[in-house]
C-alpha cells in the first residue's frame, strides 16, 4: 500500500459524483449519511427516516451537481481513497443550532465538518493532507478564517473511525490550528486565520 506522501488531493467539482459513489461506496461512507448530518435542519426521527430511505444520497447528489458543496477527495491514481468536507459555516444549518460549538465570531468562519478515510488508508497521514488541503482551497475561495471541531480523545489513545468523523485534534494542531481557550466547555474548537486577511 502506497504512502499517503504519493498519493495526490484536489477540490471536488459539480461532475464529480461519480467519484463520490465510488469512494462512498453503498453505506454513502457511514450509516447512510452521505455528507448531510450537518447540511440538515433537524435530527431524531426526521434524521432517521431519510437514512433508511436512502434520501440523503439524493440530497446530496442535487448539491454536489448543483456546484454547492466544497470538498477536497485524495486520490491514489484514479481510485478516490479520503474525503474532507467543508464550506461556509452557514451551509451547516445543524452546525448553527449547536451549542457546544457556539462561540464569540467577529467573521463569519468556514467550517472543517467532515473526514472519510477507508480502513485501509487510515493511519497514514491522509486526514493531516486533506485538512491541509481543505485549509488552503475555502482561503482560497474567501473564508476569513476555518474552523473545526475535533472530537476529545485521551493521549496516544486510539478512536475508532466513525466517531472521529470531524477529526481529532493531533490533526488540527499539525495543520497549525490553534485551540480557542473555552473553559468549562466539553468540545474544542480549533481556528486557522487566512494568512491573506487583514
Amino acid at each position: 500500500m502506497p504512502k499517503a506522501a504519493t498519493l495526490t488531493v484536489r477540490a471536488i467539482a459539480p461532475d464529480d459524483w461519480d467519484v463520490i459513489v465510488r469512494l462512498f461506496g453503498s453505506r454513502g461512507a457511514c450509516g447512510g449519511c452521505w455528507c448531510m448530518h450537518w447540511r440538515v435542519s433537524k435530527g431524531g426521527r426526521d434524521w432517521e427516516a431519510a437514512t433508511k430511505a436512502g434520501k440523503n444520497r439524493e440530497r446530496f447528489r442535487r448539491l454536489v451537481r448543483a456546484g454547492r458543496v466544497h470538498g477536497v477527495a485524495a486520490f491514489e491514481g484514479e481510485e478516490p481513497v479520503g474525503w474532507c468536507s467543508f464550506g461556509p459555516r452557514g451551509d451547516f444549518p445543524r452546525l448553527l443550532r449547536a451549542r457546544s460549538f457556539e462561540r464569540e465570531r467577529t467573521v463569519e468562519p468556514w467550517a472543517i465538518v467532515c473526514f472519510y478515510i477507508p480502513r485501509p488508508w487510515q493511519g497514514r497521514g491522509l486526514a493531516t493532507r486533506l485538512l491541509n488541503a481543505a485549509s488552503e482551497v475555502a482561503f482560497a475561495r474567501g473564508a476569513p478564517e476555518v474552523e473545526g471541531y475535533p472530537v476529545n480523545t485521551r493521549p496516544g489513545a486510539r478512536l475508532p473511525a466513525p466517531f472521529a468523523w470531524t477529526g481529532v485534534r493531533e490533526i488540527f494542531e499539525a495543520a497549525g490550528y490553534r485551540k480557542l481557550p473555552r473553559p468549562g466547555i466539553a468540545r474544542d474548537i480549533y481556528v486557522k486565520r487566512n494568512p491573506a486577511s487583514p
